[in-house]
């Protein structure tokens, strides 16, 4: 709990099917899935999110027709024990998803989008949050303020992370831990501060 790893690996090495792996959006064919003590090999996706793990895929995915409220009251469907009372709490982690409150989320920049995303998937109050390349087409200084945020969010929730990324600057910020991955296979594990300590392991591990 409240750990923040980082995994990082060339394209199409396994990174984004091991998030949908662990989310229940593809059966694994081998081998077991555990989350919070309990197998949970074979899950749809919604019973993992009811039982606590969200996802933030590459690219957002958020409603682009709907306002920002209305893409956040998402965040809590199937969820009959959640409604929207942690709404001010959201809007006080992103005070311009209040200030855009009611604006299409489509019409919104990059790193608005991104933090809606974010928003919307902890809403549900989730305890542990998987996140897929989540720098994606934001600029440096956004990612900057996302990545320190969630650090926050982390010690006030003790939310667990586990992100996918290959932006050094979101991972230095926001992961404790690096894993590398190569062919659907974990190769190497580092505290994040080696990354910048030995430039041969980007290489080794990321071409």
């Amino acid at each position: 709990q409240g750990d923040r790893l980082a995994i990082m690996g060339r394209n199409g090495m396994g990174k984004t099917l091991l998030a949908k792996t662990l989310i229940g959006l593809v059966r694994p064919s081998a081998g077991t899935v555990r989350f919070d003590g309990r197998d949970t090999t074979g899950f749809p996706a919604h019973r993992m999110s009811n039982l606590g793990m969200a996802y933030v895929p590459q690219g957002r995915e958020i409603f682009a027709d709907f306002t920002v409220l209305e893409n956040l009251r998402m965040g809590v469907i199937g969820k009959p024990e959640l409604g929207l009372e942690h709404l001010d709490r959201i809007y006080s982690w992103f005070p311009i998803l209040k200030e855009r409150e009611g604006q299409r989320a489509g019409t919104m920049s990059g790193g608005q989008m991104q933090q809606l995303a974010l928003a919307r998937a902890l809403i549900g109050r989730p305890k542990l949050l998987l996140l897929d390349e989540p720098s994606e087409g934001i600029q440096p200084n956004i990612v900057h303020e996302i990545a320190e945020k969630l650090c926050a969010i982390c010690a006030e929730d003790g939310l667990t992370v586990v992100v996918i990324e290959q932006n050094f600057d979101m991972v230095e910020i926001l992961a404790e831990r690096v894993a590398f991955i190569e062919n659907g296979k974990i190769t190497g594990e580092i505290p994040t501060p080696q990354l910048s300590a030995d430039p041969d392991l980007i290489t080794q591990h990321m071409g």
